[in-house]
């Protein structure tokens, strides 16, 4: 049997539930094409995007911990592969369309610049009278500008969609600008389960690499609700963990939050008796989220991270330095423009100067920054 297009989007028909999306029931792209044979569109557009050189970049761009930090801790590519794969897991237990989830899911961090949100707090700055910089409006250009595989259009021409799930990113640190797709309607069920799955990933895994790094240690998370849980739970008594029973406690961790996300969703999604995607979209609220205790118990967990892990004295050191690379590069490019290379250098009629100067730092990888920097500033460094 073979299983072409049409079958897959006939099993969605059967499998999904009445507001997940379609691929069928897709809007389409900007510039029509006809779809492949054996693939959905959301399929497809999954693979656009794992092709894409904003993807490959992202394994060498920072999460918490500099790349050049350790090869042990978590990159922007491992944190967006950890993001997908708790956001299939979702998907699939509550009926939503696990291809879309899984597209918005890779895509959903291509726009993050060097230095995790220490490089983007810093385009910021420097962009602030030159129509700013967020990184969510910065993954929107790349998939619809600033990648060129096709002859016909700029960026990767995805469906409607996967966009709107990409621009309706948001989490506690991260706020969606809508305009364009929608703003008065709510995220998909999709472009929902994105979204918390990116907390759930960056929550359980920044607490793995603080462990593992010393900056947390246990006796710290000593009257932490969920942590004394979890220790509980997989049986460890004094609280002290080697490699193997951190990942226990880890594994545990993420096992329990998808445990009660799934069933607090499946209960709110029954008491809504919403039965299409517009009406799930036209809610005054989001559907997908964990039940009140586990909202409160991540909250005390979030919190100690701020104050123990990402305000930890070397993780401002780091970003401090981050910030005077990028802030001195970006200030050499706009004084000396012929300092930039060419191709970026032809760029700027279109674009303007800043917001070229802007796209190739954000497309900069933690490596190649610092050595740009030795480059236009270390005498001893050839240009």
């Amino acid at each position: 049997m073979q299983f072409t297009r049409e079958v897959l989007e006939e099993q969605e028909d059967r499998n999904l539930a009445p507001y997940a999306i379609r691929s069928k029931n897709s809007l389409g792209r900007k510039f029509p094409q006809e779809e492949p044979p054996y693939r959905t569109c959301f399929q497809r557009d999954r693979d656009r995007i794992l092709h894409t050189t904003a993807f490959r970049r992202l394994e060498y761009k920072t999460q918490v911990f500099f790349n050049f930090e350790g090869d042990y801790y978590r990159t922007r590519l491992t944190h967006t592969l950890e993001v997908t794969q708790i956001g299939r897991t979702i998907a699939r237990a509550l009926g939503a369309n696990e291809d879309l989830v899984e597209a918005i899911c890779l895509a959903h961090d291509l726009g993050h610049p060097p230095f995790g949100h220490s490089g983007e707090t810093t385009l910021a700055k420097m962009m602030k009278d030159h129509g700013g910089f967020d990184h969510n409006k910065h993954s929107l250009r790349i998939v619809t500008q600033l990648e060129k595989r096709y002859p016909d259009f700029d960026g990767l021409n995805l469906s409607w969609e996967v966009l709107e799930g990409i621009v309706k990113h948001e989490t506690e640190y991260d706020q969606s600008d809508a305009r364009d797709y929608n703003p008065d309607l709510r995220g998909s069920l999709e472009a929902q389960i994105t979204n918390v799955a990116d907390e759930m990933a960056y929550t359980a895994h920044d607490l793995d690499d603080g462990l593992r790094s010393g900056m947390i240690t246990e006796d710290m998370l000593s009257g932490i609700e969920l942590w004394e849980i979890l220790l509980s739970t997989v049986g460890i008594r004094n609280g002290r963990l080697d490699d193997l029973n951190r990942h226990r406690v880890i594994r545990k961790l993420i096992g329990m939050e998808v445990t009660s996300l799934v069933n607090h969703t499946a209960e709110t999604l029954r008491q809504s008796s919403v039965t299409s995607v517009k009406e799930l979209q036209s809610l005054n609220y989001n559907v997908v989220g964990f039940d009140e205790e586990m909202t409160q118990r991540n909250r005390q967990l979030k919190d100690f991270l701020y104050r123990n892990l990402y305000r930890h004295f070397r993780v401002m050191r780091m970003q401090t330095k981050a910030e005077a690379i990028l802030t001195r590069i970006f200030q050499m490019y706009v004084s000396e423009p012929s300092v930039l290379p060419t191709h970026i250098q032809s760029l700027v009629s279109d674009r303007g100067l800043e917001r070229a100067v802007c796209d190739y730092i954000a497309g900069m990888t933690d490596r190649f920054a610092v050595e740009e920097y030795k480059r236009l500033f270390d005498p001893e460094v050839l240009p």
